[in-house]
């Protein structure tokens, strides 16, 4: 699996945007930029990554990192340039390119957005720490195939999945996932620039409890008291 992980996360009004996260994985200072997920699980069990272009490329400069070896667990995180503020009422896009180059059969490429802070160990960083966004493509199987959209969701304490599956591409090309959240408190998501999913978050995430509907039916009981 290659990531061309354009790992883009910007704040972006249509014309003028606020650029927070950008990573091209051209060089190999990105192992300077990047903290690998090292104490996350045992060494055996953790992959290495490695610069490449790939298998095939149109350009031998235009380079991701890719996973060496099936199998196992790969983790890594680095900080923005400063901390996203959802009060600044501007469109959140979340934006990177994956390329499994091989018929995958089990295997995810999501990128998430955390909370960071002094209590933050990169080191650790692994599949069971907090989040508040989940985005990217999750394979397992033939039947299962998605792009996966969580949100965490604080009056609730919990990760909030999307209610109807957004689905994902599973050949060996490159593709680009986008993920749009918007002040009004909608989403779009995008795959290769198409829209293939968009709406109001109450709508599509379990984010309020279910609403109740008053019974005609049920009368009420007078309540008496007796000396």
């Amino acid at each position: 699996m290659r990531f061309s992980l354009l790992a883009t996360a910007a704040l972006a009004a249509p014309v003028m945007g606020e650029v927070y996260f950008k990573e091209q994985f051209n060089d190999e200072g990105w192992k300077d930029r990047w903290t690998v997920s090292t104490k996350w699980k045992s060494k055996s069990e953790m992959g290495e990554w490695k610069l490449t272009a790939g298998e095939w490329y149109g350009d031998e400069k235009d380079t991701g990192i890719k996973t060496s070896t099936d199998a196992r667990f790969y983790g890594l995180s680095a900080a923005m340039s400063k901390p996203f503020n959802s009060s600044e009422k501007k469109d959140l896009v979340i934006q990177y390119s994956v390329k499994n180059e091989q018929k995958i059969d089990c295997g995810g490429a999501y990128i998430k957005l955390l909370g960071g802070g002094s209590s933050f160990d990169s080191a650790k960083f692994g599949g069971d720490t907090p989040y508040s966004v989940m985005f990217g493509p999750d394979i397992c199987g033939s039947s299962n195939k998605r792009t996966h959209v969580i949100m965490r969701y604080k009056p609730k304490d919990e990760n909030v999945l999307i209610r109807k599956d957004v689905p994902c591409e599973s050949d060996v090309h490159s593709h680009l996932y986008t993920l749009v959240i918007r002040p009004d408190n909608t989403f779009e998501v995008f795959v290769d620039n198409k829209s293939v999913r968009s709406g109001s978050i109450e709508e599509e995430f379990d984010m309020l409890p279910e609403k109740e509907i008053k019974d005609p039916d049920v009368s009420k009981v007078r309540a008496y008291c007796c000396l």
